[in-house]
This record gives structure tokens, sequence and C-alpha cells, in this order.
């Protein structure tokens, strides 16, 4: 009986869902484990074989823990709402629902094919109303909460209503607008319901704020910062300008101390802390007050150097900054206004990056020094960011870089307040050994003494204080687009917003004609002709019908991407609870995510704000635990070699020229000198033609005459030969090319680059499981390396695990063709058991997948060689394979005579006993040279051993009736017998 895969997948992939064989329970007298990895946006592409390489490993360890008696959680769903899916609806008018439905199938097959252990039972997709709804309630929570400093956490926005009605707001200490003014309990009260209001809304988690955005015209929409790459949109490569818009927003640096501190307590990969910790970027220092000269104004600075406070000589405010129209003078605004709309093309992300141009304008207004009064020129420079402290920088040249070269650009003073240090080449940045000088009072002090001394006296004459600052802005929540979460929002006679009432969700999408922006530039939802609040009658209405009393306008912005996902793995916990996000005794029961896999690209947008929803959750008491993965594993990606045929970027008589790769190389490593290109081109094809003098065609130095195109890997065999006519028929333009062969055939370039569609490098994991199965294909990819690792995919590679495949399942043949009778295991079976369970069991526990897969293969040699046929060796290699080929294992351990999927079996117990060796193979040496070798029992004493080794023929043949001067024993090491 030969291995049909096909066959025996499809069995199996059956069975795991006519039984529901890895359905969760949610209370269990087993432990719980919960394994997660992130769920996927279901693009119309489909998955290629780099995607599941984390879904593998999660799998692998979330079937092994099961094994391990655990109550596992293993749940699948769909990130299904995106910008890809409403740019596909705006070309083709088809509603992003429809799409991503047909997306969604086309995954749900493919993740059925490669035989994961998840429970489909609990799926979610975040475009579903049934779930968006406690995306709703979650902003709803956020709305009605303030953040209490004092305590340390989140509280319900109506507890500091009962503060305001008693004290005022003045013993209040909360994360809120900078612009909250003091009041007493009787000013409060005698506001008007409009006016507490609008003082509320300065306190809420999530609040209305004109906020600098990353606006792309061309999409019409708000891009986060992890959207746009190299100044533009990642969708499209569409331009990106910072613009100032409405925006509702998240209070999430309330909570960055927290974030940091709770870095500690999670086993998360430390690059990935890195970054956010970078990301949330706390620093000591102080906040300073710059009065602005001739105008009623003040700029705000924090700096995390008091101490130089006498070096500053100019100041820089970000182009943005609300101060920079104000106190422009006349003769400066041209210049001004041409260098803020500049500097608006430019994302934040390119102007950090960006250390090598200098640019600025000055603003002709001067601001006054704290303590000395003189004027300092303010200035503004892209260098500077409005979304970092305060926007604004008190500019120390001679102890900052930047400032040092700003100030040389533009020919500023740079004074010196370092003693006896050289500021001629160079900033002076050392705190460590800086002593202040020429600075009034805070002379001859170290680093430390003068940033107290300074505190100390900005307080004294009230400008300025010692601050933590931090680099994390709050979260814009707002995005322009169709195809999001709907806001439960809408805006009363006041234009205030208002929560819709939990019972009326979920607000759902409404249809509209056209996903664009409106003609007035109001998002897609500015096109839906049914869109209010009917707030007597609890439901939607026509637009129509807004009256202000009782009909209102709803929100026509949606939430971002990362609103679905920053709360998905807690509702995974009890998905289909009508009445609550969760149960209580189901969130207390799996409490967090035990194990998490996924990108790192995610650090610091969805990781950070699911940690960030996750510690507002738990302040409320809605979830038992502030952190809500215990451990995170980053998958590294699984890398395409890519194809490219070489064009010539000139034409002979009009066609394009493509020279095979080996000719290339060849001219390359013959070249002599670089080819005149005043030749004749009839000359330069005949010597192509021929392949003579390839040193005349072309150098390394004009190899850029040729222009790499990718060609789809499809058309290209296991020997880097090209399908020529594929190809043409492929790329039409290149039907009339005259390729440049080698040997009779045209030979490819590679590359290993990304897996993209793009590039032509995806391989279907479909057509893997048709020719090897996903056995296979599950094996390949563990095999490939470490998890963590990047590494390139080769088909060609998979036909070593494809075979092994089929040698594990020829150690079963006699099984498969009928009884045989009880064997019993011997030593040597046990000993390639019980090593391999071992190993195995300290590869998963480790995450060392790569170096199972090699065990296994290792152990299937070892049970062929020594002709293994027992029960008790064959049932506990199939549950230990299970994990990794749970296909195969299921089909061997059915073949055994089990009538239960293998997945409720126990994982074998490893027995040390049967690795201890009992005897010792001995060298036998005669005056230090060996002539024999002899197994003994190890259990011998010295004296038994000489006598054995005496007694036995070959000793007797060398020593030929001499009697030896004398026998060195060593026991459980070697005999010599010197004479």
């Amino acid at each position: 009986m030969n291995y049909d895969f096909q066959k025996i997948e499809k069995k199996w992939q059956e069975y795991w869902a006519k039984n529901e064989t890895f359905k969760a329970h949610n209370n269990s007298e087993k432990p719980k484990y919960y394994t997660l990895s992130m769920f996927p946006y279901p693009s119309g592409a489909g998955l290629h074989v780099g995607h599941p390489l984390g879904y593998i490993a999660g799998d692998i360890y979330a079937r092994y823990k099961r094994h391990k008696g655990f109550n596992v959680l293993h749940p699948m769903g769909y990130d299904s709402f995106g910008l890809p899916a409403e740019q596909y609806a705006i070309q083709t008018g088809q509603h992003p629902a429809i799409t991503t439905e047909t997306n969604i199938n086309r995954y749900r097959e493919q993740l059925d094919r490669i035989g994961f252990s998840f429970d489909w039972s609990r799926e979610v997709r975040t475009s579903n109303p049934e779930y968006y709804k406690w995306t709703q309630w979650i902003f709803i929570q956020l709305f009605n909460s303030w953040y209490d400093v004092a305590a340390d956490k989140a509280k319900p926005i109506s507890e500091l209503v009962t503060v305001f009605e008693k004290e005022g707001n003045e013993t209040v200490n909360a994360v809120c607008d900078e612009d909250v003014s003091s009041f007493t309990a009787e000013e409060w009260k005698a506001l008007d319901k409009a006016a507490k209001e609008r003082i509320l809304l300065k306190y809420r988690l999530t609040y209305l704020a004109d906020a600098e955005v990353n606006w792309c015209p061309a999409l019409g929409t708000v891009l986060a910062n992890d959207e746009i790459v190299n100044g533009v949109s990642e969708r499209g490569g569409h331009e990106v300008v910072r613009k100032k818009m409405t925006q509702w927003m998240m209070r999430i640096t309330a909570y960055a101390q927290r974030l940091l501190d709770g870095l500690e307590k999670i086993d998360w990969p430390q690059p990935l802390k890195d970054s956010q910790t970078n990301w949330i970027g706390r620093s000591e220092g102080a906040s300073v007050t710059f009065k602005v000269k001739d105008y009623e104004a003040n700029i705000e600075v924090f700096t995390t150097r008091p101490d130089t406070i006498f070096g500053v000589s100019f100041m820089t405010l970000a182009p943005e900054h609300p101060l920079v129209a104000e106190i422009t003078t006349p003769d400066q605004k041209a210049e001004i206004e041409a260098y803020v709309e500049a500097t608006a093309k430019r994302s934040e992300r390119d102007r950090m990056a960006d250390v090598k141009t200098i640019s600025g304008a000055f603003t002709g207004a001067y601001a006054e020094h704290p303590f000395t009064k003189e004027p300092i020129p303010i200035w503004i420079g892209d260098y500077v960011l409005a979304s970092y402290g305060t926007g604004a920088v008190m500019a120390v040249p001679c102890g900052d870089q930047r400032d040092y070269d700003f100030a040389k650009h533009f020919n500023i003073a740079i004074p010196n307040i370092f003693d006896g240090v050289d500021i001629s080449e160079e900033a002076f940045a050392d705190k460590a050994n800086t002593v202040i000088a020429n600075s009034d009072f805070l002379n001859g002090l170290s680093y430390k003494e003068a940033t107290q001394k300074a505190i100390a006296e900005l307080e004294a004459i009230g400008q300025g204080k010692g601050k933590i600052n931090y680099r994390l802005r709050d979260a814009v929540f707002s995005r322009q687009r169709y195809w999001g979460e709907p806001f439960p929002v809408y805006y009363d006679a006041n234009g205030l917003p208002q929560m819709i009432a939990e019972e009326h969700l979920p607000i759902a999408l409404p249809e509209v004609e056209k996903y664009l922006p409106t003609e007035t530039g109001e998002p897609p939802l500015g096109n839906a002709n049914t869109w209010a609040w009917d707030v007597a009658n609890a439901k939607v209405v026509a637009n129509d019908a807004i009256d202000n009393k009782s009909i209102f306008a709803l929100e026509l912005n949606t939430m971002p991407g990362w609103a679905g996902s920053s709360q998905y793995f807690n509702r995974y916990m009890d998905p289909r609870n009508t009445e609550a996000i969760y149960g209580k005794e189901a969130v207390d029961y799996w409490k967090e995510v035990d194990l998490y896999i996924g990108g790192s690209e995610h650090a610091t947008g969805h990781l950070l704000y699911a940690r960030f929803w996750q510690k507002f959750l738990f302040d409320r008491g809605f979830v038992p635990v502030d952190e809500f993965a215990k451990k995170l594993i980053n998958q590294g990606m699984i890398t395409g070699t890519s194809a490219f045929v070489y064009v010539w970027k000139k034409k002979h008589h009009d066609k394009p020229i493509i020279i095979s790769k080996g000719i290339i190389d060849k001219a390359v490593k013959e070249a002599g000198f670089i080819y005149d290109y005043s030749e004749k081109l009839n000359d330069l094809f005949a010597d192509l033609r021929s392949k003579k003098s390839l040193g005349r065609i072309v150098s390394e130095a004009s190899f850029g005459d040729f222009n790499p195109i990718h060609a789809d890997v499809s058309l290209v065999n296991a020997s880097d030969e090209l399908d020529v006519e594929g190809f043409k028929t492929w790329r039409p333009e290149f039907k009339d090319a005259e390729f440049i062969l080698e040997d009779g055939a045209y030979i490819v370039g590679r590359e290993v680059e990304k897996m993209s569609k793009s590039k032509y490098n995806v391989v279907n994991p479909d057509a893997i499981c048709e020719e090897y199965g996903a056995d296979s294909l599950r094996l390949y990819e563990m095999f490939l390396g470490p998890l963590e690792q990047s590494k390139p995919w080769n088909t060609a590679g998979i036909t070593g695990v494809h075979g092994f495949l089929k040698k594990l399942w020829k150690l079963y043949t006699p099984f498969i063709d009928g009884e045989v009778a009880e064997v019993a295991p011997s030593k040597d079976n046990l000993k390639t058991l019980h090593k391999t369970i071992k190993k195995v069991e300290e590869d998963i526990e480790n995450f060392s997948f790569n170096t199972s897969v090699s065990t296994f293969m290792i152990c299937v040699n070892e049970l062929t060689a020594q002709k293994c046929q027992s029960k008790e060796i064959l049932s506990p290699l199939a549950v230990l394979v299970s994990p990794y080929a749970p296909h195969i294992a299921e089909e061997l351990w059915q073949i055994l005579g089990n009538s239960t999927s293998i997945a409720e079996a126990a994982f074998p117990v490893f027995d040390e006993k049967h690795l201890v060796e009992s005897s010792k193979e001995y060298p036998i040496s005669f005056n230090g040279k060996l002539r024999f070798k002899l197994e003994l029992p190890l259990d011998m004493s010295k004296e038994e051993i000489e006598q054995v080794v005496m007694a036995h023929e070959k000793t007797q043949e060398q020593l030929e009736g001499r009697t030896p001067k004398k026998v060195i024993v060593v026991p459980g090491k070697i005999v010599n017998i010197v004479g």
C-alpha cells in the first residue's frame, strides 16, 4: 500500500471538521493553554508559502500541549476591515463586503488544506456587525472614562462629575488637555449642560481635537505612520502631506509609563521591547517658558538639558506650531509660508531620518531669555516635530549637533558654556564630563548639579519646572474611509458628540453609492442617504429627517484598522456571547494568551495599541490581567528566490535584446576595458552571437547597461532555465525580443527577496499540497531554519522531507499490509525512541522546530536499520510526529488499531534508563597501539576486566607466549598491555 497523502489528508481534515476535534471548552479540569497566531487580513491574492510559517509553529505547539494534557484554545479569524477592499470597491463598484467574503472563503480553503487544529467554532471577523458591536462598546467605555493620576488608573467619568459637583477641579489630578481652567463646585453647577460637556471632553480617554495628521489626498484618508513608506502611502505610493483636521483621539499617553513598566513582566523579544521603549520615549528634564517679545504669547519648551540654558542662542519651532502664523513679521511672511507648505509634503518619519539636509526660515520674531532677558531669534525648522514635546526647542548649538549644524548653516552665534572644551569643529554632548561655564549661577557645576540648580531657579521665577516627557503622542482614531467600524456617535444641536446607548449597538455600516469622499470633501459615509440618528425611536433614519431636535447627524469617520485587532484575542474567549463582550467565567478561565506568534512589523502599531486597550479594560474591571500575552514570538520571513532576465537598455533594429545571465557573468570576468559604444552595433551583436571576445562586450563598469526584469518563477525550471516562449506570452511587450542564449538555453539571474506578488516569486501552498502534501509543506517550513530567522524558499528542497514521510510510512508497512504478531522492542529500539522523545520535547519547549525534523529523520533511519516491528515503539513515534505531520500520524495511529483521534493521545514519557549504557566497547592496545576492540559490561571490576582481556584469543596472538611487563586498565575507558 503506497503513501497516498492526498487521500489521507482529505480524510482526516473531514474527520476533524465533522467531530470538532479541536473545539475548546471554557471550563475543564485540565490546565488551560491559549496559543494564538495573529489573524490575517484576507487579501485577494490568497496565501503564499511564507504566510503559514507562524501558523504552523503555533499549531505544532497547540497540538503538543493537547498531548501534554492541556485544554487548548487555538482560534482563528480575520482582520477583515481595511483599505485594499475599499480601493477595490472604488475601482470596480463592488461592495467591500462581497470582496472580503470571497477572499475569506479562499483563505479558509487554503488554511483547511494545511491541516491546522483551529477551533473554527470561535471564528471572528472584524467586519461583522456582531463583532464590531463590541469594538463600538469599548469606544463608549473609553469615552465614559478619565485617567486618575493619583490612583494611576482609568475610572468612570461619572466619578469625575461627582468630584466636580463637590469640590470643583482644583484637587483633581488627571491626564487631560493642557488648556483646562480651574473652577469651583459652585462654578461647575452654574454651567449649562453643553458647557459641562465641553469641559468633560477635555478629560475623556477618547476625545475630539484638531490634530496634525498624515493626509493622503489620492486615497482621501488619514494614514497612520506605519502606513507610510518613504514619504508616500504604502498602498499605491501616493503623496502624503501633513494637515490639521478635527479627529477622534485616544489618550494613550495616560498609559505611557505603565506601557513601559509592563514590558518588564512579559516574555517578548528584546528587539520588539526596545522598539516600544523607543517609541514611547521617556525622558527627564524641565519644562521652560520663554516669553515672546512684543506679543502676549509664550513658548513652552521641554529640554533634557536645563543645565545648558545659558547656551541658548536661538529657538526653533516646528513649522506646524500654532504660534508661527501669529508671530511671523510681515517681511518674513512669504518665506515662512513657502517653507511651511514645503514641509507639509514630508512625513514626520522622513524629517526624523534626514539628518543631512539643513533647512529653516527666520520668523522675524524674538523670545526673551528667562534669566538674561536677552532677545533670542525664533526660527522654524523641519527637524523639530509638532508631535514631539511641545513642538519647540531651545537651541543650544554648543551642546547639540543638529543645533550646531543649523547655527553654522545660518550663521547664528554659538556661545560656549563648557569649561575647557573646544567647540570649533563640533558640538560637545558628553554629560558625564560637563563643567558649566559662562552661565552665571551655574558656573563650575557638573551636569547633575547644574540641572537641579537650573530647575530650582526656573521654578523660583515662575518660568519652568522639572518634568518627565514622553515622545508618545495620543493616537489619531479617525479614518476618512468607508470600510471600517462606524463610530457609535451622533452630534447634538450644539455640535457636541453623544454616545448611542449600548443596547442599540451595533450601528451598522450604511449602503453608499460611491466609496470615495464626497464632492465637498466629507468622508465616504457622507454619500449615505440613510445616516442620521433618531433619538426618540433609537434607530438610524434618512438624512433628510435631520431636525436638530430629535434627529441628528451621525459621525462620518470610521475607526482605524487597529480598532478591531486591539480586542480580538479576548473576544475569542467567548465569541458567541450576545449579552456581553465576554462572560466573566470565560475571561477569568482563559485570562490571557499564553503564546502569541506574529510579525515584528506590528511592534509599534497593533501590539502597542492592544496593550493600551488591555490596560484600560483591566482598570475598568472587564479583564483580570493588564497584559494580554505572556509570551510572544516574532516568526521570521520566508523569502522568495526571484528570477531575472536582463534587457539591454539599447535596441538593435528596435527589438529588445535580452541576454542570458551566464554571458554577462563571463563577459564581466573576461573584460579588460569598457566597451566603446562608438563601434557599430552590428559588430557588437555579431560578437555576442559568436560569444567571442566577451570582454569587448561588457565590463563590470558597464553592467548597468542591462535592466533586470522580474520573471515569473513558474516559468523557470530547477536548472534556472527560462521558458522563453512562455515568457513572451506572459510579457507581450517582449514577444519580438531577441534572446541571446548560452548553450541553447536562457539562464536567469537569481536573487533572494521578500516573497511578494509584485516580484513574481510567490509559491502557492496549494501547488505544494497537491504535489507533495500538507504534511510535507508543514515539515519543510519548519526544517528551513530557526523560527525567528528569515530563510529563503527553495521548492526543490521539499523532496527531502517528502522522502522522509515515505520512509516513515514504509516503517509501518507490516501493520498496513496485515496482522503482525506482537514483537517486544529491542534494547536498541528503546534507545532510539527515548532519545527521540527527549530531543523532540526539548525542541518543542524551546521552539526549535527545525532540529526536531532532523531528529525524526535520524530516528526513522535507525528504526529502519533495526527492522523495528514493535507497536510499543511505533505507537509513541506516531504521537511524536503528530504535531508536525498530523495527517500521516492520524492514519498510522488508526493502522496500529486505535479507534480515537491521535489528538487525544498522551505525549510519550521519556525514560532515562533506556539511554544508560550497560556495556562499554574497550580499545585494547599493545604498547600504545590499538589492536582490537572488546565490549565488556560497565559494572566489571578492574581485576575482572584484566582477567577477561588476558584470556582473549586475540591477546594471546599478540603476546605469542610472552608475559607482559604491565597491564594498565582504566575502567570505562582503555586497556593497554605493555611489554
